[in-house]
């Protein structure tokens, strides 16, 4: 048995963790940079208490809350520029994926003179800024990754760079937070923490410590999705997707994803559906196809839903979120050459060709 697991986060979890731990933001400097989006940040209650633990810490703040949905290079970019101008000594990003992506790269580019369409090369002179990750949605992860997953509108896709120094130092995770969120965001979110999870246990690079914690995501899951298709979704429910949520995030900082991911960024960049469930669409085709080379795991994985089949599997995410859009031969044969085009796809367990993403594509259509 040979396998390496990295995971420098140091993770904080329940309500109250922002004002019960923050002291140790004192230790990264005296100017920090919150990267937050328009509205998430404070409607949660998340950016009121990290201003009021800066506060007591005599930490001086500046506020960039012009983070996209699916920030692009520029968006970074200018963040970045930002980060130069005021000198800032760490990033805190507050809000769901896009807002905790985004304040890795700017963390980069707050100590780098290079253009943001650089950041892919994945090598970086300077040490990026200690990047400090408050999550508000239970979905992406990216509080214990070192991913950083950006638009790239020269390539009409999303591309991710990442190394271990792009890990944040620290993560706090406080349900509450999450309480915020309209019921479609949970579930979408939901979803991709489920992806997550699933990709992980299914990659050609899954180890025997990433698959515990992915089975335990999953696990979660099936304890939460009739709470997710009823919408009644409490404290204690959100707890649990919250701390799924950062299992997934584990899970594939160690595995990276596959082709859902690489397929759905399509439905993401074209369509402007939201990520996770842009992966939702594609989950129940992803395991009828890898189930040649998975079908003990695929079992393993419908078993911890206490679901009886993929069938079973397409039912249960087809509630949640209905089905894909139609899609034209052409868009068709579009989107696969962009997901081939990901590094992604060469961690499935089946080895896959564009074919066999246009097969998936055209079955997965309502």
């Amino acid at each position: 048995m040979q396998f390496k697991f990295h995971m420098p986060v140091k993770a904080y979890f329940g309500e109250g963790c922002v004002k019960q731990y923050g002291s140790e933001l004192e230790a990264f400097g005296k100017k920090a940079m919150i990267v937050t989006g328009g509205s998430s940040a404070k409607t949660s209650g998340a950016l009121d208490d990290i201003c009021e633990v800066l506060k007591s810490l005599n930490i001086d703040h500046m506020i960039f809350d012009k983070v996209e949905n699916n920030p692009s290079t520029a968006n970074v970019g200018e963040g970045g520029a930002a980060a130069r101008r005021y000198g800032a000594g760490f990033v805190i990003g507050i809000g769901g994926g896009s807002p905790l992506d985004a304040a890795k790269a700017i963390a980069v580019l707050a100590t780098n003179d290079i253009e943001a369409d650089e950041l892919f090369d994945n090598s970086f002179k300077n040490k990026p800024l200690t990047t400090i990750a408050i999550p508000t949605t239970a979905g992406t992860g990216s509080e214990v990754t070192p991913y950083s997953v950006l638009t790239r509108n020269e390539a009409q896709t999303k591309g991710s760079f990442g190394t271990p120094d792009t890990f944040p130092a620290i993560a706090f995770l406080d349900p509450v937070y999450t309480e915020t969120q309209p019921a479609a965001v949970t579930v979408n979110t939901a979803i991709d923490a489920l992806s997550h999870c699933i990709e992980g246990y299914l990659s050609n690079r899954s180890t025997p410590a990433s698959d515990i914690l992915a089975q335990e995501g999953i696990r979660l899951f099936g304890e939460c999705k009739e709470h997710l298709q009823n919408g009644a979704i409490s404290r204690e429910v959100r707890g649990k997707l919250l701390y799924a949520s950062m299992l997934g995030g584990m899970v594939i900082a160690q595995t990276g994803t596959t082709i859902v991911h690489g397929a759905g960024y399509n439905y993401t960049y074209f369509k402007n559906i939201p990520h996770g469930r842009a992966n939702g669409y594609l989950m129940a085709e992803y395991l009828r196809f890898n189930y040649s080379h998975g079908a003990e795991k695929t079992d393993n994985v419908l078993a911890l839903l206490g679901l009886a089949d993929i069938n079973g599997f397409d039912a249960l995410i087809a509630s949640l979120i209905g089905r894909a859009p139609g899609l034209s031969d052409a868009e068709i044969s579009k989107y696969a050459a962009i997901t081939m085009s990901q590094r992604s796809t060469t961690y499935n367990i089946r080895p896959v060709q564009a074919q066999d993403i246009e097969d998936i594509f055209r079955k997965v259509q309502a």
